[in-house]
């Protein structure tokens, strides 16, 4: 997966010609300055350039950038987009059409068979702009993705992660702990000859992530930012 000429040095088709004609979530591309000071200070090693490591965490955030902020299928370049399907947790695989339907990628991180009582999170209930203040409003700093190691090569990609980031703001309602919020997982990619993603599987505790957000007493409300970073 080629690095665009002038971006970011984590993320691939951020920048650089190929992108003149990308149509922005926000309006312009995404400036991950913050979340990659948080990813520096707080990762457990550093993968060489060139090194399988490096290049598998380069896909992944790459991936979940275009999922996050380009707002047109074509504009998607890391992935296979006719055979392109995203699971979680052994759940059907859906398009990325279906994805974008959902809410983007944390609705359908977050999907579950729990009654809507008992959801602390409820994907059904939120959009893709809501989904975005609310995690953002809890990470102002962002939230940090680490490949902490790879089990198999291309074409199927086997790794396990950690994500991780401070409660430095409200959630829906409670209040701000400043605790490390970290959770970890394992993630399987299929890509074709291109390195193009055609399948990604999740498999991670969604409870105990989930779990962390409501230790802080309720708060009666929060200021919110419409920007999400990985």
């Amino acid at each position: 997966m080629a690095i665009s000429a002038g971006g970011d040095k984590y993320r691939s088709f951020i920048h650089g010609a190929g992108e003149r004609n990308t149509q922005w979530r926000f309006g312009a591309p995404p400036d991950y300055d913050l979340v990659n000071k948080l990813f520096e200070e707080g990762r457990t090693q550093e993968w060489p350039v060139g090194s399988l490591e490096e290049k598998v965490q380069r896909i992944v955030k790459s991936l979940e950038m275009e999922l996050q902020h380009k707002i047109r299928p074509e504009d998607c370049k890391s992935v296979n987009r006719e055979k392109f399907r995203f699971s979680v947790n052994g759940r059907r695989g859906i398009s990325l059409q279906e994805l974008r339907e959902m809410g983007g990628g944390y609705n359908a991180f977050l999907q579950t068979n729990l009654p809507k009582e008992l959801r602390i999170y409820d994907p059904e209930a939120e959009t893709m702009d809501s989904s975005h203040e609310a995690f953002t409003t809890t990470f102002p700093r962002g939230f940090a993705l680490e490949i902490l190691q790879v089990y198999s090569g291309p074409p199927t990609i086997a790794f396990k992660f950690r994500h991780w980031s401070y409660m430095d703001g409200p959630f829906q309602g409670y209040s701000p702990t400043g605790e490390l919020v970290e959770f970890f997982g394992i993630g399987i990619y299929h890509v074709d000859n291109e390195m193009k993603v055609e399948k990604v599987e999740f498999f991670y505790e969604r409870g105990d992530f989930l779990a962390s957000f409501v230790k802080g007493a309720p708060a009666a409300s929060g200021s919110r930012c419409p920007v999400m970073k990985i």
